[in-house]
């Protein structure tokens, strides 16, 4: 072999030996998942899928076909024995707490809230059982084409200050997602809940996609307004609005979310926290491929941060 084909080669395998080494790098800065039935709901093969690519976190949602919360603790524990196993770990639990329609201050509309709170002791005893200390709830919700009524809000905000002292006396921090139809949907409107709501326990899970589908530029002028230190976890994806203006979501990479700037943004202003590729976007060929296409544009999107 010349010495001139040896050094290409020495060179191709160094260079293969940095590629390697990017993604668990970049990792290692940020603390990244993918939201588990996004991938798959069976637990096993979706462990495998973050094994794959690397990964060792994961948010918890759906597994094996139903709602963490309406798993018997016996799965719960099934699931989190497996994580434990392949050594990955839950930043969060997802739940259904509080996105449901204000309830009226009336005999029924306290016992929907009644079951609302089962619903959180339930949501607790499962991120204990997963060993998260983190878990995702909303803001109620409204109908569509309803517009939200702002009366509603001092309400809604005493709720989720009930619910964060009682996370809180269990060692839980909430994280309010933003979500559409909700009464938290913007950075605005975030923003406006983290400053009535001055609870240690209560937090976001900011996802810039939902905001931008509202209508907002969610970065960087929806973030801006936000403090970084409430802000307990992130959904990662993409999304794009067509001619008609309706909002799609899309792989990674091929829409209109910033997320190289906003990861900057948040890595100058001190972000510690978790995230989670939450992949929406439907592919042909299945939830794993989507999943799959978004996680490789997002690990490269990393490894600029």
């Amino acid at each position: 072999m010349s010495l001139h084909t040896r050094r290409q080669l020495l060179a191709l395998s160094a260079a293969a030996s940095l590629c390697r080494r990017l993604p668990g790098a970049a990792l290692s800065q940020i603390r990244l998942g993918v939201t588990t039935d996004e991938i798959d709901e069976d637990v096993l093969t979706a462990i495998r899928f973050l094994r794959r690519f690397g990964l060792s976190w994961a948010e918890v949602r759906n597994v094996w076909g139903k709602y963490n919360t309406a798993q018997p603790v016996e799965k719960v524990r099934e699931a989190h024995d497996l994580f434990r196993e392949h050594g990955i770990r839950i930043s969060i639990l997802g739940t259904g707490f509080f996105k449901v329609p204000l309830p009226p201050d009336t005999p029924d509309g306290r016992r929907a809230l009644d079951k609302q709170w089962t619903l959180l002791d339930d949501a607790m005893e499962r991120a204990r059982i997963f060993g998260a200390d983190k878990i995702r709830i909303f803001a109620f919700t409204y109908t569509d084409g309803e517009k939200p009524d702002g009366k509603n809000l001092p309400r809604i905000y005493e709720l989720l200050r009930e619910a964060a002292r009682k996370a809180q006396a269990q060692k839980f921090r909430l994280a309010v997602e933003n979500v559409g139809s909700s009464y938290v949907w913007t950075g605005v409107e975030a923003a406006e809940l983290l400053q009535a709501v001055r609870h240690d326990a209560l937090g976001l899970t900011w996802d810039p996609n939902n905001a931008g589908a509202g209508g907002e530029r969610s970065f960087p002028d929806g973030y801006r307004l936000l403090d970084p230190a409430r802000i307990f976890h992130v959904h990662l994806r993409d999304y794009r609005r067509g001619p008609d203006g309706k909002v799609g979501w899309c792989a990674v990479g091929e829409g209109e979310m910033d997320n190289l700037g906003m990861l900057r943004a948040m890595k100058k202003d001190g972000y510690k926290e978790t995230f989670t590729l939450e992949t929406h976007y439907r592919s042909p060929l299945g939830k794993a491929h989507a999943s799959e296409t978004s996680l490789k544009a997002l690990l490269k999107i990393i490894e600029q941060v």
